[in-house]
């Protein structure tokens, strides 16, 4: 099944607004409960669920919009922001991996305290936040490729939809009118 149409519209021109939003939104969560393991845990399995349709949404949106690809005049603008746009499932994904370590890692320290008391496999403190410090740098590194891949497929998106589609004066407009 593939969404093509939506209500008269092309359905990429709506399901991407999801990715718009989604990406960052994943990315900003991902980064605080990196650095603030409190916040991962309140946000507890919200954090990798959000990651997860976050990255369902990226392939439903390059469907449709290589549906609408084959449907509209095809230039150099349309043929970029295709090409861009095929560059942003690696990031998703990267955004969903992390946000599971996140998670998983945020919510250990909490079982182990309700937990047995094992200490067979004893974690020094020092390890423990060379772990977080290198997931928090990870974190950040895809959160910003993420956004910055998000802007890079929008403006180019934009472009190929407005260029030379638009007056910078309205329709009537006989100048400046002091």
């Amino acid at each position: 099944m593939s969404l093509t149409v939506v209500n008269g519209l092309p359905a990429h021109v709506l399901i991407v607004h999801f990715v718009i939003v989604l990406v960052p939104l994943s990315a900003l969560a991902l980064v605080v409960g990196a650095i603030w393991p409190s916040a991962a845990r309140r946000m507890g399995v919200v954090l990798p669920l959000l990651a997860l349709v976050t990255l369902a949404s990226v392939p439903l949106a390059s469907e449709a919009g290589e549906w609408l690809e084959e449907h509209v005049d095809s230039n150099a603008l349309v043929r970029k922001h295709a090409e861009l746009g095929d560059g942003l499932l690696p990031w998703a994904a990267g955004l969903l991996v992390l946000a599971a370590v996140v998670w998983w890692t945020a919510r250990r320290p909490a079982a182990a305290e309700a937990g047995s008391g094992d200490r067979s496999r004893p974690v020094t403190a020092r390890s423990a936040t060379a772990v977080r410090v290198v997931t928090a740098v990870l974190c950040v590194g895809v959160a910003a490729g993420a956004m910055v891949d998000v802007y890079r497929i929008g403006d180019s998106g934009a472009k190929a939809a407005w260029q030379d589609g638009f007056t910078k004066s309205a329709q009537g407009d006989q100048g400046d009118k002091d």
